[in-house]
């Protein structure tokens, strides 16, 4: 299934969006690495995030920071429900 992003607010240099995953993991040759600090939280379902050479488990109502510029791979969403994220992208700093 495919993921989703949906932008909730945008104001200022700041973006909140909602993310769905069904399973969706990031392929090991195409790392995340946004120009703008990202906070995460898990709403529902589970995941897995691998930063740094630490994986990160999330579940329902963990939260991780995610400095500009670091690479960074999902491992794992939960394949027999949606896992829901709420990410605020904001300005490097």
């Amino acid at each position: 299934m495919e993921e989703t992003f949906e932008p909730l607010l945008s104001r200022r240099g700041i973006l909140i969006e909602r993310i769905t995953s069904h399973g969706n993991v990031t392929p090991a040759d195409r790392p995340y690495r946004q120009e703008r600090d990202e906070w995460v939280t898990v709403v529902s379902g589970a995941a897995r995030l691998l930063m740094e050479g630490q994986e990160h488990t999330l579940r329902p109502g963990d939260h991780l920071f995610i400095p500009a510029g670091v690479e960074h791979w999902v491992t794992y969403t939960s394949p027999t429900e949606a896992t829901v994220w709420l990410a605020v992208h904001m300005p490097a700093g």
